[in-house]
């Protein structure tokens, strides 16, 4: 979503949630976040998973020295140990030559998830090795920028979620997604405004 579409909606959204429009009058509107769609960047969400960000930006700079095409069928000529050797865990390096062989053999394109629904596409996604939900919706989110995903699985949001809604327990994910329901169309918007509310909020 460009930055007016993120507006129009967290505007919709501030009229029908009074916690919405207070949380947008303190920290405002969050900025896109776009990324590409295809390989790389599905291989980079393998990268990051469960290390810190400085990690996963030093792990994906040698794998692109690796590859410097960013193809799927480069991976499967590496030799042998040559992820390991970048930093990846033998358990992701799995998960890479999995992408790598479902798409070579075109068992999954991600050209075809543009054409899907969002149950569909995150379907066609967790159908991957090492792909959850979470990495799923973030996926629908950032790349195919779709408008009402919610990845309620990310604990930054349910905590900013229960801070703008001022609820003293945790939230479960179940808990956020019925607290959210009524933000769609818009929990695109509704979920990038968590995070930077999350940042930028008073405590």
């Amino acid at each position: 979503m460009n930055q007016s579409k993120i507006k129009r909606h967290l505007d919709a959204l501030a009229r029908r949630d009074t916690d919405v429009n207070k949380g947008l009058r303190l920290v405002r509107y969050p900025a896109p976040r776009i990324r590409a769609q295809g390989f790389e960047t599905l291989l980079s969400t393998i990268v990051s998973q469960q290390i810190s960000t400085g990690a996963a930006a030093a792990i994906m700079q040698r794998v692109r020295n690796l590859l410097p095409k960013m193809r799927a069928e480069e991976v499967l000529r590496l030799p042998a140990g040559a992820l390991r050797e970048a930093g990846l865990s033998a358990r992701k390096v799995e998960y890479v030559e999995s992408l790598a062989e479902s798409m070579v053999s075109r068992s999954f394109d991600p050209a075809d998830l543009v054409q899907m629904d969002d149950q569909a596409a995150i379907a066609s996604i967790t159908s991957l090795k090492g792909f959850g939900v979470w990495s799923a919706e973030i996926y629908l989110m950032f790349s195919l920028q779709r408008s009402d995903v919610f990845p309620a699985g990310d604990l930054a949001l349910r905590v900013a979620l229960q801070k703008l809604k001022n609820i003293d327990e945790p939230l479960s994910e179940k808990q956020a997604r019925a607290l959210v329901a009524d933000w769609a169309p818009y929990r695109s918007a509704g979920s990038l405004f968590l995070w930077h509310y999350y940042r930028g909020a008073p405590t």
